[in-house]
Order: C-alpha cells, then structure tokens, then sequence
C-alpha cells in the first residue's frame, strides 16, 4: 500500500502526518506500506519512522551515480537518507518532464544497482483508451521500459498501473477494468519471464483511489496493492486505505 504526496508537504507538516499515522497502523501487518514524500522531506520522514515497519520511498531517481546533472538525485544519496523504494515513470513526469520508455529503464537499473525497490509505473491517456489501444500502450511500456531487465532484476520491482485519464480527477478506473489491465501487463510479463514471474509480481492500482473503492478494488486477485496520490495526504484516510 503505498502513498505518493507529489509536491505537497513542508518538513513539519510531515512530522505532524507520521504522529498521527504511526499509531493508526502499527498492527497493519498484512501489507507492506510505503510513503513517497518529496525528496525535501526524505530525512523527515526516515527519521519519523523509525522503529516501524513503514518505509520511504522517493518519488523519482537519477540514473546515474553522480555527475553533472543539475536537479537529479542519486541513488546513493537516497541510500544515505535510509530511504528503501523510489518510483520511477509515473506518468506525471512522462507528460510534464519528457520522462520516456527509455529513461524509465536507465532509471529502474540504477534503482536496483543501488538497492532501491522500484515501483515502476506504466497507464495510458484518455485518447489512447478511447482509440482502444490501452493493451498496445501497456505493452509498450512493458516491452521498452520493464522487460529488457535481467529475470533476477525483474524479481525485485513493483509494477503500477496508473491510467493516467484516472490520476487526480476523480474518475477511477472500475474494478474490472483496472484487472483487465493487470491481466495484460502479467501476459507480457508471462512470455518474457514463464508464468511464476507472472505470477509473482505485485501490480498496484493508482488512479483517484478512496476509503470507499478501495475494497472492491482490492476484491480483484489481479490487483495486488495501490498507488495512493490525493488521499495519502491526510493520514486518517491513508490508514483507512491500508486497512480497508
């Protein structure tokens, strides 16, 4: 179950989320659960965890090491900072900082070579849904950005589907039709890497997910967790999400 806070959020404002968050998860064990505040917030939120079993996660990755790359941050530095995951490709750095297939590559590779779990993000736009080419987008984004990955690389990274027609507008993706999509991603998966690696991949559903469809959400076998934006922002309603 994990939270992408995107640009929201100062230090102190973060210290005052985890104070009322801890308590209200401590006995969730039936989920991992991760947090992606924004990389000013990292020690933070490290710092408010610890003796939990929450992790942090950043919200994007440099694929190099280091270098000259004004506005990147590395994966060592995250090491540093004790943070554990880093998404990679949401669509919201696609559509606003040219975020591509192939970046998103470069950037799962140096995720995993610094020992960082990447949830790694694919979903299509609304004109690719209505043209209905959803299958073909999500294969794409497989195919270029995902599956070059060795088999035992592949083994350790979170897959999210996130239609990005469903990301901060209020309109969610059904139940059935966020399965339909999981159930194309694992067939890409399946002829690459067999049928365990289909199987044991999460795949996460992010899209406008509530305290109210996350039940029926969670009720699909091929929905595996979510990728939570607006609601993980006020932590009486993320809990309520990671304990639906």
């Amino acid at each position: 179950m994990a939270g992408n806070w995107k640009m929201y959020k100062t230090p102190a404002e973060t210290v005052a989320f985890f104070q009322i968050f801890r308590p209200l998860v401590e006995k969730s064990e039936h989920a991992e659960i991760v947090i992606c505040p924004p990389f000013t917030n990292l020690a933070a939120s490290v710092d408010a965890v610890k003796g939990s079993a929450i992790r942090i996660g950043a919200q994007n990755v440099g694929w190099a090491k280091e270098g000259a790359f004004t506005g990147e941050v590395s994966g060592p530095m995250l090491n540093a900072l004790g943070v554990t995951h880093t998404i990679i490709g949401h669509s919201e750095r696609r559509q606003y900082f040219g975020e591509t297939d192939e970046t998103v590559f470069r950037r799962t590779q140096a995720a995993l070579e610094f020992g960082l779990s990447p949830i790694v993000c694919v979903g299509e736009r609304l004109e690719e849904r209505e043209a209905r080419s959803t299958a073909a987008v999500l294969a794409g984004q497989c195919l270029k950005g995902i599956l070059p990955l060795s088999e035992a690389q592949f083994a350790k990274i979170v897959i999210a589907y996130e239609p990005v027609w469903a990301i901060g507008t209020g309109k969610t993706a059904t139940p059935e039709i966020a399965a339909d999509a999981h159930r194309t991603i694992r067939a890409e998966v399946r002829a690459k890497f067999g049928k365990d690696a289909a199987d044991g991949v999460r795949i996460l559903y992010g899209g406008s997910v509530s305290p109210e469809n996350v039940k029926a959400l969670m009720a699909q076998p091929e929905i595996d967790g979510v990728l939570v934006g607006g609601k993980s922002l006020d932590a009486v309603s993320f809990a309520s999400i990671v304990n639906f």
